[in-house]
């Protein structure tokens, strides 16, 4: 299986762009080298600004760039995009629409070495609760640079989540990205299962051991979050015999909570896979954290069997 470093194709991503697109600006919070933004300094020195440790006035710097035309890429963890920067975001960037796009790097707990401080649980469920608030959540790089050349075309204000680590590309090439719309990458008829980031991979792990035992999931990836299409979500949902949501982020305000609202005339039996409310810590490794906060293919299976009760 390809391994894939979404951070690394953002950087490159973002200067293929920056080539093509002149009103590019990018700002960044101290944090260059593992954002990666460090590759688009490198090549336009004199669109890219170093705001250090201050996410706050980088959102504010960022709308005024935006007020002169610019498309305005603002980068620092998703954990700071979302807490430290929240009121700027709220009564700045999105209350007036403005073209900002703001990146949370090293987004759920993918910054296994840093501990609660640094490992976003909470983000997308505060990013979505913001009106005019774009908020999505590649499965993989594929996605993510499919993501990119939509988001830079997309006049108003965007949060896209990227993880730290590098994740299985799995995402189909002949597959466009559209805001709003969740995508099929694979096909059941038993379960449908609805993930995004790196669950999408654990999902599809889950749909291969089960297909042994003759149970059908259908993956279906959900890097909309918002705005999403309800209508598509309710036609994956039908015909199956329950549904599994499972996310690296809190059960609150994530898919644990998007996906029953969405389904609430439906009388369909629902499990999910998150995390339950409960803060990050320093790991070793990633695999070592997602294994203790019961983010894998085991959980997703043990969610079917509930569901069928086998």
């Amino acid at each position: 299986m390809k391994m894939m470093s979404q951070r690394q194709v953002y950087g490159e991503k973002l200067v293929s762009l920056g080539e093509k697109y002149k009103n590019i600006v990018v700002c960044e919070a101290d944090l260059g080298k593992s954002t990666m933004t460090y590759m688009f300094q490198e090549r336009f020195p004199e669109r890219y600004f170093e705001m250090g440790i201050a996410e706050a006035n980088m959102v504010s710097f960022a709308t005024g760039l935006a007020l002169t035309d610019k498309i305005a890429f603002v980068n620092t963890f998703a954990v700071f995009a979302s807490g430290r920067a929240y009121d700027q975001i709220r009564q700045g960037v999105a209350i007036g629409k403005f073209n900002v796009k703001i990146v949370g790097s090293s987004s759920g707990l993918s910054d296994f070495g840093d501990g609660a401080t640094h490992q976003a649980i909470e983000d997308i469920a505060i990013m979505r609760a913001i009106p005019n608030l774009t908020v999505l959540a590649p499965m993989d790089a594929i996605e993510l640079e499919k993501m990119m050349d939509v988001i830079v075309d997309y006049d108003g204000p965007v949060y896209m989540r990227i993880n730290r680590n590098d994740l299985p590309a799995l995402y189909p090439e002949d597959k466009p990205f559209e805001i709003g719309k969740p995508v099929v990458i694979r096909e059941g008829k038993d379960i449908t299962v609805f993930a995004h980031g790196v669950m999408i991979s654990m999902a599809l792990k889950a749909a291969e051991k089960l297909e042994k035992e003759g149970i059908s999931l259908r993956v279906v990836n959900v890097s909309s979050l918002k705005p999403l299409d309800e209508e598509m979500i309710k036609e994956y949902a039908s015909g199956v015999k329950g549904i599994v949501t499972a996310e690296e982020h809190n059960y609150m305000g994530g898919l644990a909570e998007i996906i029953p609202s969405i389904l609430k005339e439906m009388s369909i039996p629902m499990e999910s896979v998150a995390v339950r409310d409960v803060f990050g810590q320093s790991a070793h490794s990633y695999e070592e954290l997602l294994v203790h906060y019961g983010l894998t293919d085991a959980e997703i299976i043990e969610g079917v069997r509930k569901i069928l009760e086998v």
